[in-house]
């Protein structure tokens, strides 16, 4: 980080005193990303919350009786079908490598999150970090205007800590933007720029930089005395936040979160709703040089239900789903293909955990961590692969079972970084990345 004298210091900060939100945004990745973001690998993780259906998506089982009534289509590679709902990214399979032999033994909401955002359970004294801290870290810089992980949307109530930067600290906290805490998006509502948006960037009416400056100087005089004899963690971070978030404000990467520039025609392609905005506003970030962005697909007014967590009319409640999934993910593959970022750009899709083979009486699908689908695609990806499979009914794994750090071992391998580098504890311990005894897909990273 460049040093700041005083005077500068709170210049830069004037903006801040005088309405930022600073809640959660740190670090970020460096100026010169912008001019060659090619240079640099970032990776967006898609997150379904609820845990969504292998058997209605990315591996279906027909003539079962636990296939359900959804056909497989044929794709882009011969050989490898999908959900007849998916049809976008059946047309694009050769950048998609299936994962259909995930098997975990987790299948409560707060541990499966937990889970996968980490590789670890949530248990015992140590903090573990979200996987985009963790990315991030090995991905950023921390001397340009945007943050290193962007989290758009996140359902956040399940597990809070899944979300989190744990023993990393707060300097690698995401910048938190949508808000997905709030329940099912209301049929109508369209104005997903503004709900995307940064909040309080500006000045308040009537206030100019020199007035700023001259509150931020009472400021400073106020927490001189504070500071000095509390030179701890908050504190700090307190003081990093500011920094921070000036240099965001007074940067014109702050852009990023507006769509003004966007055709429509583009957006329309996106989806008109959270996730699909969602997905556009995580390629113009990335585009800027941000190393990590997760977009959450929770919930949408047609069904009215927690994510992907269909315990009761699950073949209707998943085919509206897809159908925002399908226009989402595969527009983000064609507009980050088109400028040139696919190659450096890793997408992983997963939720955390499937659904249960047998149908319910409700006409739905339960918990079901035993057997279920993960998809890595994009840089450092083959794509057109399938690795694993599942029995005819769908209810085990038969060959090549992966585990949750196999997968984030395989994420790691994708970006270039060594999934056995270590950091440090809140424990004094060191921990590493991934557990060292994962084992990496190695038949599909390029």
């Amino acid at each position: 980080m460049n040093t700041l004298n005083r005077r500068e210091w709170l210049r830069m900060s004037a903006a801040g005193l005088a309405g930022t939100s600073v809640s959660g945004w740190f670090d970020s990745w460096a100026r010169a990303a912008a001019v060659a973001p090619a240079r640099r690998r970032s990776c967006i993780l898609l997150w379904m919350s609820g845990g969504p259906s292998q058997m209605d998506t990315f591996d279906l089982k027909p003539g079962h009786a636990n296939g359900g009534p959804y056909r497989p289509i044929s794709t882009s590679v011969p050989g490898i079908q999908i959900s007849e709902h998916l049809p976008k990214l059946s047309a694009r399979i050769e950048h998609l490598a299936l994962v259909r032999s995930m098997s975990t033994k987790e299948g409560d909401h707060r541990r499966g999150t937990f889970k996968l955002h980490t590789g670890h359970l949530p248990q015992g004294p140590i903090h573990y970090p979200t996987l985009g801290s963790l990315l991030s870290k090995e991905l950023g810089t921390g001397d340009a205007p945007l943050p290193n992980f962007v989290s758009i949307g996140p359902y956040r109530f399940v597990s809070p800590a899944a979300f989190g930067p744990g023993f990393l600290g707060p300097e690698y906290s995401p910048l938190v933007v949508g808000d997905g805490q709030q329940g099912p998006q209301a049929p109508g509502q369209t104005d997903y720029a503004r709900a995307l948006r940064v909040r309080n960037l500006d000045l308040p009416g009537g206030v100019d930089l020199a007035q700023a400056d001259a509150r931020l100087e009472i400021l400073d005089g106020l927490n001189a005395d504070f500071l000095a004899g509390r030179p701890d963690l908050p504190a700090q971070s307190h003081r990093t936040a500011y920094r921070k978030a000036v240099r965001m404000m007074r940067s014109a990467a702050v852009e990023a979160f507006g769509f003004d520039d966007e055709p429509g025609q583009l957006r329309d392609a996106y989806g008109r709703n959270r996730f699909g905005q969602g997905c556009l506003l995580a390629r113009r970030l990335v585009e800027r040089g941000v190393p990590f962005v997760e977009v959450s697909l929770n919930s949408i007014a047609a069904t009215g239900v927690f994510g992907w967590d269909t315990h009761r009319d699950n073949f209707e409640s998943v085919k509206q789903l897809s159908a925002v999934l399908d226009a989402g993910w595969a527009t983000l593959l064609d507009d980050l293909e088109r400028r040139g970022l696919l190659d450096s750009t890793l997408i992983v899709w997963m939720g955390e955990f499937g659904r249960t083979p047998k149908i319910n009486g409700g006409q739905g699908r339960d918990h079901f961590p035993n057997a279920w689908s993960t998809v890595l695609s994009g840089g450092g990806i083959k794509g057109g692969s399938v690795v694993g499979k599942t029995s005819r009914s769908g209810t085990e794994v038969v060959e090549r079972p992966v585990s949750v750090p196999d997968l984030l071992a395989t994420v790691c391998n994708g970006l270039g970084i060594d999934p056995l580098k270590q950091n440090m504890s809140n424990v004094g311990r060191p921990i590493r990345i991934v557990d060292p005894a994962a084992e990496a897909i190695d038949e599909i990273v390029a």
